[in-house]
């Protein structure tokens, strides 16, 4: 007789009851599962509201949120800043990458130490006594400033007055010293005149006649400041002003002494060119040289490759308060001997210590005794 295997059979075979008690242990059910879940709160994101985060965003100088369009966000921590807000000022939007003060590289960016010889041939500077001891810049300035003196009291006309150098003149190599270390640093050559390159716009392109409107006429007295201001630095004799590097407006100018209101500060100078060839430049100091009826005709000054201590001196929005109390140096488009220049001149007295800001909102016209051509 065959043996059985049913009793072993059953015994492997799992019974009913017990496969729905395995059941009921993988799956629990959704009560079981919220008595031991812990207990989330469901915050909203408030930039959610709009759908898009950028649409909130504020410039984080200034703190508001308009003007979307001037807004430039950081790369790096996506912080947005106008382009006015910013020190020194972005004219254009830039062109790749860009990142804000904070996260730039240039925070901690030394100044080159110059010597005396490499100072001299950097400005070429006239090797003469005058650089080390002083000389008779002392009798033309108080000469001039006398006359000056006069003529505003008799035509109640505000006369441009000649810078003074420091008496020190290891104090003025300190400060042109500071001068040839931000222009080392962003790789430009000195020049205190407005130069023409071949493929940018001639000389014959800059004629104060075309300017929309007519250009004030620098008066005979203040030309001949001018030229004294020239050979003056010619000889070393340079204003008292220092570039220093701060981490929020990149390189800045400040007096090095006291400035009389008035007092002729510097010549905006660089390479002349069309504005209509810079339509997509990225430099934050072009200057507006000449803006003529036929816009075609219309000139910037572009200090990008040579200029002067002008291409440090910040510009600022002067719309607000804060604005114009800082504000201390105009930029002021004259006729000189037929061409535009562009001067820079002190709208006060300048203490030393003191940061040098112009208005960027425009030129100002406050001479209207000067005549127009």
């Amino acid at each position: 007789m065959a043996p059985s295997f049913s009793s072993a059979a059953q015994g492997n075979q799992p019974s009913p009851q017990l496969g729905a008690d395995r059941k009921r242990q993988k799956y629990r059910s959704m009560k079981e599962i919220m008595k031991v879940a812990k207990r989330v709160v469901l915050v909203e994101n408030e930039e959610s509201d709009d759908g898009d985060y950028y649409t909130r965003v504020a410039c984080d100088q200034c703190g508001s949120g308009e003007r979307a369009e001037e807004l430039l966000l950081c790369d790096k921590c996506d912080k947005g800043y106008h382009m006015l807000c910013l020190r020194p000022i972005v004219v254009r939007v830039p062109i790749g990458p860009w990142f804000c003060p904070e996260c730039s590289d240039d925070q901690d960016r030394p100044l080159k130490s110059f010597t005396q010889k490499k100072i001299i041939d950097f400005f070429r500077i006239q090797k003469c006594r005058e650089l080390v001891e002083n000389c008779a810049w002392s009798q033309d300035v108080k000469k001039r400033r006398r006359r000056s003196n006069t003529l505003v009291f008799h035509k109640k006309r505000r006369r441009i007055l000649p810078h003074v150098p420091s008496e020190d003149p290891t104090r003025r190599l300190v400060q042109m010293g500071s001068l040839a270390s931000a222009l080392t640093a962003h790789n430009m050559e000195f020049s205190n005149e407005l130069t023409y390159m071949p493929g940018m716009a001639p000389r014959s392109a800059n004629q104060a006649e075309f300017e929309n409107g007519g250009m004030q006429v620098l008066s005979k007295e203040d030309t001949e400041t001018l030229e004294l201001c020239r050979s003056m630095y010619k000889r070393g004799e340079c204003p008292p002003l220092i570039v220093t590097f701060d981490s929020c407006e990149g390189y800045t100018v400040e007096a090095d002494g006291p400035i009389k209101d008035m007092t002729f500060i510097a010549e905006y100078t660089g390479d002349v060119d069309y504005i209509k060839n810079r339509e997509q430049d990225d430099c934050d100091s072009m200057m507006t040289l000449l803006l003529a009826t036929d816009p075609s005709k219309s000139l910037v000054v572009c200090p990008d490759k040579r200029g002067n201590i002008a291409r440090f001196i910040n510009g600022i929005n002067n719309y607000t308060p804060e604005g114009r109390k800082k504000q201390n140096v105009k930029c002021v488009r004259y006729c000189v001997n037929g061409e535009c220049r562009v001067l820079l001149v002190a709208t006060r007295d300048i203490t030393k210590g003191e940061r040098l800001y112009y208005d960027y909102n425009g030129y100002e016209h406050e001479y209207p005794t000067h005549n127009f051509v």
